[in-house]
């Protein structure tokens, strides 16, 4: 089986972590995330980080009911890995980037961050590889999934210029909802919403993919191009980020949150 394009960008970018950090440069993507917290070249903290939410849920009452979190969201390559797309995931999880509420639901969520000065790449774990506990814990107790990502325009089959999504994953109902919702709210704009069939290596569909281990056995994945990522804030850095977030920015966040309610 020849590699992935994905796979090809890593081993790429890893060449260029010994020139950059002084770190050896990893041989090939880590084999799972349990893999990679315990390789020595790795330091949490230091290399990468992971932050999450999980909701507290209570019912103790002899009535009928069904109101406990069911809603995750995910960033499994966030940081300087796939910039955005942890900013994206707190935003659509309930939570400013910058802190504190931006209002209406809150939603659990995850994220895998690199968080060196370059060579983040190195980090990246497939989708169907990630095998955090938290993580794993937190999509299987949710009826509902979303995972962000980010790629290049010419991995979707795009140009070089084209800030677009591709709307994939298992969950036919929330994706085919999320594609109305994201085409609406950049009606008149050159941002453009795709079915991620178009790009058969980014649709979301491995049943194996973390996203589609849900309750129902499916997810929504989002693939967002590099153009589209860098429209969504001022100042494109890890700091400056969460800070600078524009229009483009909350228009996504907010019309992937009206599909999730």
């Amino acid at each position: 089986m020849s590699p992935s394009r994905r796979s090809v960008l890593v081993a790429l970018g890893s060449a260029a972590v010994v020139a950059t950090t002084g770190r050896p440069a990893a041989a090939a993507e880590p084999e799972s995330n349990t893999a990679l917290y315990r390789d020595p070249r790795w330091t949490e903290g230091v290399d990468y980080a992971r932050r999450f939410r999980r909701h507290a849920a209570l019912d103790d009452s002899d009535a009928p009911g069904d109101a406990y979190p069911d809603k995750a969201v995910l960033a499994l390559h966030g940081g300087g890995i796939e910039p955005g797309t942890s900013e994206l995931c707190l935003a659509i999880a309930g939570y400013h980037p910058a802190g504190g509420l931006v209002g209406g639901a809150v939603y659990d969520y995850w994220m895998f961050e690199g968080i060196m000065p370059s060579g983040n790449s190195a980090l990246h774990v497939t989708s169907h590889h990630c095998d955090d506990p938290v993580a794993l814990a937190t999509v299987r107790g949710s009826r509902r999934a979303l995972s962000l990502h980010g790629c290049s325009p010419e991995q979707a089959d795009l140009g070089p210029n084209d800030a677009a999504v591709l709307v994939g994953g298992l969950d036919t109902t929330l994706r085919d909802a999320m594609r109305v919702s994201l085409t609406q709210a950049f009606d008149g704009t050159d941002i453009r919403v795709f079915d991620a069939a178009r790009a058969p290596e980014l649709d979301g569909t491995n049943p194996r993919n973390i996203v589609n281990l849900s309750l129902r056995d499916a997810g929504v994945q989002f693939e967002l191009t590099t153009p589209l990522r860098n429209r969504m804030f001022g100042t494109n850095t890890r700091s400056g980020r969460r800070n600078t977030t524009l229009d483009p920015f909350w228009r996504f966040a907010n019309a992937t949150r009206a599909a999730l309610a």
